[in-house]
């Protein structure tokens, strides 16, 4: 409703951002059928839309099934993104630090609504292709980065997030009761970091920090992924943690 009182809001524009956002993960190539489908909008304006989207390169389209799919425009778009954000100039070599000192996978995560998104990654070899990937986005009640971002905000805010931000289970060990997320993400914000183990992954201890920034509130975490059959939490808190803390210090400083 706000948005259609918005004088300055162009809903031929937002239709057509909903077009590019129809994709994703599992639905990196679309035909006209499925982005219907998929924006709920009508045939006709999906079909100008994207034909458009087309001719000025943002969709590539096969000349054969008449499937689209993301352009290499997507990616000079994260490339000036990534120019564009002081915090990635600061975090890369910190991260390339630990990653040389620890050789175990890093990754910088910044809120980006009720969800997180990796913007900068430096996995190991082992890791699968998936978790390595720059731009994945994940529900931050789900993930120890989201959470510790979340334990630096007020009171209200994380009670808020805690019964209203999507949950869903992707292992069989996923939390996904919301008092037990809650206890988390308090207990996060007294110890300074958190810890998980089997939330988005099996098999997988993630342990994050965050980046504070002036005000005390981290819009960023950084955040070491290791193999649980390697280590335990407590192994991982003794090995890893002095570290994290001193590569989030340092982006911050």
């Amino acid at each position: 409703m706000k948005k259609r009182q918005d004088s300055l809001y162009v809903s031929t524009l937002a239709r057509g951002l909903k077009i590019l956002r129809a994709f994703d993960e599992s639905n990196v190539s679309l035909s006209l059928t499925d982005l219907v489908e998929r924006t709920g909008l009508e045939k006709s304006a999906v079909q100008r839309m994207a034909h458009t989207l087309h001719l000025e390169g943002m969709l590539e389209r096969d000349p054969k099934t008449r499937r689209f799919r993301p352009s290499h425009a997507w990616l000079e778009l994260a490339y000036t993104y990534y120019w564009s954000d002081p915090l990635i100039a600061r975090a890369l070599p910190k991260l390339i630090e630990f990653s040389q000192a620890n050789r175990e996978t890093v990754n910088l995560a910044q809120m980006s609504g009720d969800h997180i998104i990796y913007s900068l990654r430096l996995p190991t070899q082992r890791i699968h292709f998936g978790a390595s990937i720059v731009g994945r986005r994940l529900p931050a009640l789900t993930t120890a980065a989201g959470r510790v971002m979340l334990s630096t905000r007020s009171e209200a805010e994380i009670d808020e997030a805690c019964a209203s931000w999507p949950v869903a289970a992707w292992t069989h060990k996923t939390v996904t009761d919301r008092a037990e997320i809650a206890r988390s993400v308090r207990i996060a914000g007294q110890d300074g970091f958190c810890i998980t183990r089997g939330q988005m992954l099996l098999n997988e201890i993630s342990l994050a920090a965050p980046v504070k920034g002036p005000d005390g509130v981290a819009h960023a975490a950084v955040q070491v992924s290791i193999s649980s059959i390697d280590a335990d939490e407590e192994q991982v808190v003794r090995k890893f943690l002095r570290a994290l803390l001193d590569t989030s210090a340092g982006i911050l400083g």
